[in-house]
């Protein structure tokens, strides 16, 4: 199977990948959900017009956007890791860099590897399977439904391990007719290693961007784990024994449940969107060894907790190089755009989500940096009134913060979490915001690393020289 057909364009890293090997190709960026190529664009595309619709047929023609990019149950054998891999690596133009990065999807780290115009090669993607007939509340049933499934796709692909992942919470209105199968590599693809041959020089340094945090998850087989629910709004103990505001939730959409059912957990593992699977590093040393590189492990506790040390990495690259710093753009999940914040001199803070630990981090982070003149935020939609969700008037709060403007970028703030037309504005409104500025020289990465070691909850360490 094409692996354009096979890899979810609705996905953390499918869209970080497409951003940033965009920007260094100098091609325009992908609007958020589209597969370039294909014909299909229909997250982005049926955004315009569905803001106007009834919230039913809104939240039907959301889940019926992304069923079309999952794959049919049937056709799982016929896919093949290292057609993905070849699939990743093609994005990227064979410009030569002194830094590269692999391992965890980041939206911070994809500003910075932008900055300093280098690579990154993810080691989890997302493959969504088509299924019916498992209540979103029922992670349960999605395991023993598709768990046939999970181990053939295993079978057909020693070199990764599944997470197979439910999450009932943000991700409702996709679970009702898919499951999502998240793999990650653990062992370097043949076209990752040929394309950081290509493309590293001689002496450079191999980052391993690795996402510390660990999630409950239930051992499947050797190679094969499930995870009920991932990191936003719901804590992991709502989770696994429901609560008031669990309750509130089901409630509201109807559900007979009073909680999520899923299997009892018997163990930590990395995350499965963000976490790193550190049985990668055997292949990253070995290869760094054999080409002379800096192999250095970017270790950081959460996704978030590195977007304050690459927003400061930032303010600081544009003073030094006598541009104005005092634009911030808060970008959410995967609506980002690397090249759009270079040219509007904007500070970017990436937040995983639109839930409150979300918004605590960014309000953090303003209550210790000197006030920006420009707040400029866009907020993804995810169609659901989910756990834990951040409010639009909650998020505007931060917009005050500003001495001369704070404004939704691409965001009706009376539609959200519904605003589906987000996936089509927030590039055409950043793209039309006054005042552009060139675009700096590269940063370097021995201005950048130390900034990051400093950073609570981030340790930079060398594996090899």
């Amino acid at each position: 199977m094409r692996a354009e057909r096979v890899v979810a364009g609705f996905d953390s890293a499918t869209a970080l990948l497409r951003d940033l090997s965009s920007h260094l190709s100098g091609a325009r960026v992908p609007r958020p959900g589209e597969r370039p190529g294909t014909g299909q664009d229909l997250l982005a595309s049926a955004g315009e017009k569905a803001n106007h619709l009834p919230r039913g047929l809104k939240e039907r023609i959301y889940a019926l956007s992304g069923w079309t990019e999952a794959v049919q149950r049937h056709k799982v054998g016929d896919i093949r890791s290292d057609r993905i891999a070849e699939w990743v690596a093609g994005h990227y133009p064979k410009q030569q860099s002194d830094v590269a990065f692999v391992g965890s999807s980041n939206g911070a780290l994809t500003h910075l590897a932008a900055a300093l115009r280098a690579p990154w090669l993810p080691q989890t993607l997302l493959l969504p399977v088509r299924r019916h007939g498992v209540p979103p509340e029922d992670a349960s049933e999605d395991l023993r439904r598709m768990r046939s499934t999970g181990e053939e796709l295993l079978r057909a692909n020693p070199d990764w391990a599944l997470q197979h992942m439910h999450a009932p919470n943000q991700d409702r209105l996709m679970v009702a007719g898919m499951c999502y199968f998240r793999t990650k590599w653990l062992r370097l693809p043949a076209a990752y290693e040929r394309h950081l041959r290509d493309v590293l020089r001689p002496g450079g340094t191999l980052v391993v961007s690795d996402c510390a945090m660990t999630w409950p998850t239930t051992r499947v087989g050797e190679r094969y784990i499930f995870q009920h629910g991932g990191f936003g709004g719901a804590t992991t103990d709502e989770l696994q024994h429901g609560s008031d505001r669990v309750r509130e939730f089901l409630r509201a959409y109807g559900s007979d449940y009073t909680k999520f059912v899923a299997p009892e957990p018997d163990d930590e593992s990395p995350e499965a969107e963000w976490g790193f699977e550190p049985r990668l590093l055997e292949d990253l040393r070995d290869l760094a060894d054999r080409q002379g590189w800096n192999l250095v492990r970017l270790r950081y506790d959460e996704p978030e907790t590195v977007s304050p040390p690459v927003a400061d990495i930032h303010r600081d690259w544009y003073r030094d190089r006598g541009l104005p710093t005092g634009r911030l753009l808060v970008e959410s999940f995967m609506l980002m755009d690397t090249y759009g914040a270079l040219r509007t001199g904007s500070v970017p803070f990436w937040t995983v989500f639109n839930k409150e630990p979300s918004l605590r981090a960014l309000e953090s982070y303003l209550d210790s940096r000197e006030p920006f003149d420009e707040i400029r935020m866009a907020l993804f939609s995810h169609g659901v009134e989910s756990v834990g969700l951040a409010w639009a008037d909650q998020w505007a709060g931060v917009l005050a913060r500003a001495r001369e403007l704070g404004t939704f970028l691409g965001t009706d703030p009376e539609s959200f979490p519904r605003d589906f037309a987000v996936l089509v504005r927030f590039g055409r409104e950043l793209a039309q915001v006054r005042g552009k500025q060139p675009l700096p020289s590269p940063l370097r990465w021995e201005e950048a690393a130390p900034r990051l070691d400093a950073a609570e909850g981030v340790e930079l360490s060398e594996l090899m020289r």
